[in-house]
């Protein structure tokens, strides 16, 4: 497998509120996050680091190569629930922190299987040579009003409230998250990143970019580059992963 990863502030913020992880375990799978903190001040920084560390702590405290397909999703889900309760907890402590919180979206990647988990709006796509796939559903405002029929995806895309989710990691002393398991072939790839990234690029642009652009292990600068070009009015965070 190959790996790469960047964030960027973007044109607009002077803090950096995404943070994301990637790393290779000992069983040789990868497990990459990307997480979009949201509070005032330092507080979404905040959010987003400690959501990342305790998941990966977790995971890397549990992950057993025997496991199986359910063993390995409810420990995603676990792993959040940690992570929601340190993030919550930590809000309680500070007035600067109140209310704070963070997406968080996770793969596990071994061999011809990628496992996710989601909270909130930041995506995880599968890409081959023929397609671009979300994997994750958004948990957002413009998501539900979608699938409610009261207006359409394209619009969805331009909404006054897209950038308003209905689950984060942290706000609450619980969270429901959502996990997916996904096929993998040789060639393959899992893409993670937060809104700065899926807001400002169409999917079959990024799927050009992963696939057809210049060489693989420049792809997350080109495609920051292009969220750039274009304003960047957020934070751009982007992992990807090939098998």
């Amino acid at each position: 497998m190959e790996a790469w990863g960047l964030t960027d502030p973007g044109k607009v913020r002077s803090q950096n509120q995404d943070f994301y992880e990637l790393r290779e375990l000992d069983d040789g799978s990868v497990l990459a996050v990307v997480c979009d903190g949201m509070g005032g001040a330092r507080a979404g920084n905040v959010a987003s680091r400690l959501a990342v560390e305790v998941f990966y702590q977790e995971i890397e405290r549990v992950m057993d190569p025997r496991f199986s397909e359910k063993e390995l999703l409810r420990m995603l889900k676990e792993a959040t629930e940690l992570a929601n309760s340190a993030v919550y907890e930590q809000s309680l402590l500070s007035d600067e922190y109140v209310g704070m919180g963070t997406t968080l979206v996770a793969a596990l990647i071994r061999s011809d299987k990628a496992y996710v988990v989601n909270v909130g709006d930041s995506r995880a796509y599968h890409l081959n040579r023929e397609e671009i796939r979300m994997i994750t559903e958004d948990h957002s405002v413009v998501e539900m009003m979608v699938k409610r029929g009261e207006i359409t995806r394209e619009q969805a895309k331009n909404h006054p409230v897209k950038n308003l989710i209905t689950r984060a990691v942290g706000t609450e002393e619980t969270v429901e998250s959502d996990t997916f398991v996904q096929k993998l072939k040789p060639g393959d790839s899992i893409l993670l990143c937060s809104d700065g990234l899926s807001n400002m690029m169409a999917d079959q642009e990024i799927l050009f970019e992963v696939v057809h652009g210049a060489s693989r292990s420049s792809c997350c600068k080109r495609l920051l580059d292009i969220a750039e070009n274009r304003g960047a009015p957020d934070n751009v965070t982007v992992v990807i992963v090939t098998v």
